[in-house]
């Protein structure tokens, strides 16, 4: 990463400090606050370069943002911890050093650390291919990351957090205009994924039928994500557009409708 290792270094500095220094019911608070604060400023630079400059971005900074984004999981994993009691705290710190450093310096893909239950595999392969439920294949494409979105934002919403979860993890990555589409998108199609799979369990019962669904929602949910993922890589709103009128907008639009009409059928047989 060369200078830009400045970047990284600099946060991971501050929240040590904030650490060590604040009462630990407002340590996740403060880091929260600085650890998004400076991603989101070192992401700005990155908009600055390649929407305003019209600039190709440089691969090490590209690098060190990833680097950021992994600190920011780890940084407000151990900060969660603290205010949860999963590491033991006194004075305003933690109690042992080699706990902080373990905390800090391996996480969540590369093994057991503190107050987390062990090893979390990133991607159970024959699930995401085989699956008919995008919620599932939610859950099981980036299960370290998924877990802590869930932990950091799902758990505490109080009104949508679905919707909040896949907006923060839009922020986290970079809130580039397909980011921001892509993430949104597939908020609504989770929750699309929730209603049709429950109705679908009430009305199917003969196994040819339940084969024949099994079959098309799995067709469904590959094109669903290899939409999704295609938008999230978009870079420019001009190929984002494309995207959106072209043909593969179809199948997206097809679970909104159902998300549309089996809600209200839910509200009137709630």
């Amino acid at each position: 990463m060369g200078s830009f290792s400045v970047l990284v270094f600099i946060p991971a500095l501050c929240s040590v400090v904030l650490i060590y220094s604040l009462d630990p019911q407002q340590v996740h608070r403060w880091t929260f606050f600085f650890q998004m604060s400076w991603q989101t400023l070192c992401h700005l630079g990155l908009h600055y370069t390649e929407y305003y400059l019209q600039e190709p971005s440089s691969m090490r900074f590209c690098i060190t943002l990833s680097s950021l984004m992994l600190l920011t999981q780890r940084v407000t994993s151990l900060s969660l911890d603290i205010c949860e009691g999963k590491v033991e705290a006194a004075s305003g710190g933690i109690r042992s050093r080699s706990s902080l450093f373990e905390h800090l310096c391996f996480g969540t893909e590369f093994g057991e650390s503190p107050g987390e239950e062990g090893y979390i595999p990133d991607a159970d392969i024959w699930t995401l291919e085989t699956t008919h439920r995008i919620s599932l294949f939610t859950r099981k494409w980036n299960q370290s990351t998924a877990q802590w979105l869930r932990r950091l934002v799902f758990q505490h919403g109080r009104a949508w957090p679905l919707l909040q979860t896949f907006a923060f993890s839009a922020w986290w990555h970079g809130l580039h205009p397909g980011q921001v589409f892509g993430f949104l998108c597939w908020a609504v199609m989770v929750e699309a994924d929730y209603l049709i799979h429950t109705f679908a369990n009430l009305f199917i019962r003969s196994w040819p039928m339940q084969l024949l669904y099994r079959a098309l929602t799995w067709a469904h949910t590959q094109l669903i994500i290899a939409y999704i993922m295609l938008a999230v890589e978009v870079r420019s709103v001009s190929s984002l557009w494309l995207l959106c009128n072209s043909y593969n907008s179809v199948f997206p639009m097809v679970y909104c409708i159902l998300l549309y009409l089996l809600a209200k059928r839910k509200y009137k047989f709630n």
